[in-house]
């Protein structure tokens, strides 16, 4: 989990402060353990002595009174002693006390053999005492060890207090203390100095964090300044710096150098927005797709059109090495020659398969360099079929005109040789007038057939729903449809929006190319009448089951008078070319023989 930089400097504050007090809770807990095992030896020791002193009473007394024993063997010896012990008052009374001392564990007095001659603990008297740890090792050690010892498991110390009798050692007075005891002793004290770091931990948490609040704060209008920045409000006013970073420390420099750095990019954004605007509207008139890479390959910058060869949106593809846009298997991976994700110069043509159908493709790589030093490659594809197919169109375009001209000559000359023939003729001679009269006739609708195709139409551009219009043009071919028993497959969705066509001529050109598909299916088929969008552009598509175009016949189709058909004319798809290309729009086909042909009309949609 990333932890925001006030929390970091909270921690670390609090954390400084934690460790503060624990060495101070330490050294007080170690000086604390070591006055009370001093005070608790001192205490065990003069009772020790008390006791002892009370027990030379005890013998004095018991000597005053008589008694003696019974002879000078240790058994008597001992047998007095302890009896001198249990009847003495006065130390029967100090043992008491003793007992009632919350820091003492037990008080015994034992022979030389660590035989009980009286304690305490009343089951202890006449029984054997091993001997305890000393209390002087637990007093010499150190803290660490202190504290290991006593928070372990439970255990008994002993103070010692030997005596003699006779100058011979008789016994000793043992003081024992329990380590639970001990530690019960500074618990109180050991609390109330947690309770201290305790508050202490919480009221510099609270100032460390107002403390980073406030020196942080010039940071987060920096950051809203940078924000701004990035939001291209290049112009923002640097925050106001106070409290922690006033307007002359270091943050407050920073500040203003992110003013002037803003400024600067301010510049450099306009001039690369004019040039991107530019080079936009260069690419967007393209018709070859255009792909910038790196030097280490990655894809930087790519036309529109370049999405038809890619078979994607170009923001797919920005960012991407040239491997992965043409990985191994790709048609276009082998004729760019891609290797190690290096793109060498080369100009190779390739086939590659489309969302249009296969398209035979150029494809070239340029190096771009600059002082010597290479610093990308540009890769430029090339539909080779389009351009044949606009050459064919320019072709057309350029004999329609000549025939324009040609006709509108013709057709004067008629004319004028019709005005030219004598009114009175004999017989013979009446009869070739009138054959000669015919032919002028029929040669003259002939060409105002011509001059009908060639005279510039009045185009009357509205907003039209074309589903609505194509299902008109079904309504008039379906007499023919039935004729030649043909299936309909049609797909004409309503949320295709508009576009502005002259809606009579559209209609007569789609016509056109409807009944000329259900004239290529005499003995049946499917016709296939499709509305689609693509991109800014509304396609209808016009296919049939038919027998295709020949190859040979293909730069030929659009010609005026150019037919395949017993009894046709050849000026359908000529006059359908030319409405086309008034609306604005494209035509194009794609045939395959003994499977049929599929023609395509692109219009701009209503803006």
């Amino acid at each position: 989990m990333q932890l925001r930089l006030r929390t970091k400097l909270t921690l670390v504050m609090t954390s400084l402060v934690l460790l503060v007090a624990a060495v101070l809770s330490g050294v007080f807990a170690a000086q604390l353990l070591e006055q009370l095992l001093q005070a608790t030896s001192m205490r065990a020791n003069d009772l020790a002595s008390q006791v002892f002193l009370q027990a030379q009473h005890a013998l004095t007394d018991a000597g005053e009174q008589g008694l003696r024993p019974a002879s000078d063997t240790p058994q008597e010896i001992h047998d007095y002693v302890r009896h001198a012990f249990e009847i003495n008052e006065g130390l029967r009374t100090q043992l008491k006390a003793a007992k009632d001392n919350p820091l003492i564990y037990e008080v015994s007095i034992v022979d030389h053999d660590g035989m009980v001659l009286i304690s305490t603990d009343e089951t202890l008297p006449g029984t054997f005492l091993p001997r305890r740890t000393a209390l002087s090792q637990l007093v010499q050690r150190n803290f660490l060890h202190q504290v290991k010892v006593l928070g372990g498991p439970s255990k008994v110390f002993e103070l010692d207090y030997p005596f003699s009798k006779g100058g011979q050692p008789f016994g000793e007075v043992r003081v024992a203390l329990h380590s639970g005891i001990l530690l019960k002793e500074i618990e109180p004290s050991l609390r109330t100095s947690a309770t201290f770091v305790l508050i202490a931990l919480v009221i510099s948490t609270l100032l460390a964090a107002l403390v980073s609040g406030a020196t942080l704060a010039p940071l987060r209008d920096i950051a809203a300044q940078l924000d701004r920045i990035s939001a291209g409000q290049y112009d923002a006013p640097a925050p106001d710096a106070e409290g922690f970073a006033g307007s002359g420390d270091e943050l407050g420099l920073v500040s203003r150098k992110i003013t002037q750095v803003g400024q600067q990019l301010r510049g450099v954004h306009e001039i690369f927005s004019t040039m991107r605007e530019n080079m936009n509207s260069v690419m967007a008139g393209l018709e070859d797709g255009l792909l910038l890479f790196t030097r280490d390959s990655r894809a930087v910058m790519i036309s529109p059109a370049a999405e038809k060869f890619l078979g994607a949106p170009a923001g797919q593809f920005l960012g991407r090495r040239v491997t992965e846009i043409f990985p191994p298997g790709h048609p276009l991976h082998q004729a760019l020659h891609v290797e190690s994700d290096e793109l060498r110069e080369v100009a190779a043509e390739t086939e590659l398969q489309t969302s249009e159908g296969p398209k035979r493709v150029s494809v070239s790589v340029q190096a771009i360099q600059e002082d010597g030093e290479r610093m990308g490659a540009l890769v430029t594809l090339r539909d080779l079929d389009s351009l044949e197919s606009i050459n064919t169109q320019l072709q057309v375009s350029e004999r329609l005109a000549a025939l324009g001209r040609i006709t509108a000559s013709m057709r004067l000359w008629l004319e004028n040789l019709k005005e030219s023939l004598p009114a009175e003729q004999d017989g013979a001679s009446q009869q070739a007038v009138q054959v000669l009269d015919k032919e002028i006739d029929r040669l003259d609708a002939v060409v105002k057939r011509f001059l009908d195709f060639t005279r510039p139409m009045d185009i009357r551009l509205e907003a039209t729903q074309l589903a609505d219009l194509l299902k008109e043009v079904l309504e008039v071919a379906q007499p023919q449809f039935q004729k030649s028993n043909i299936q309909l497959a049609h797909l004409l969705p309503i949320d295709v929006p508009e576009a502005y066509v002259d809606r009579a001529l559209l209609k007569q050109a789609v016509l056109n190319l409807v009944l000329n598909a259900a004239e290529a299916m005499p003995g049946g088929g499917q016709l296939r009448l499709v509305l689609s969008r693509r991109g800014e552009m509304a396609e209808i598509t016009v296919g049939d089951t038919g027998k295709g175009i020949p190859l040979e016949n293909r730069q030929k189709i659009f010609q005026l008078f150019f037919t395949t058909r017993p009894g046709g004319s050849g000026i359908g798809l000529a006059s359908t070319f030319r409405i086309v290309q008034l609306l604005n729009g494209s035509i194009d086909f794609t045939s395959e023989v003994g499977r049929g042909t599929t023609f395509r009309i692109e219009l701009p949609l209503a803006a």
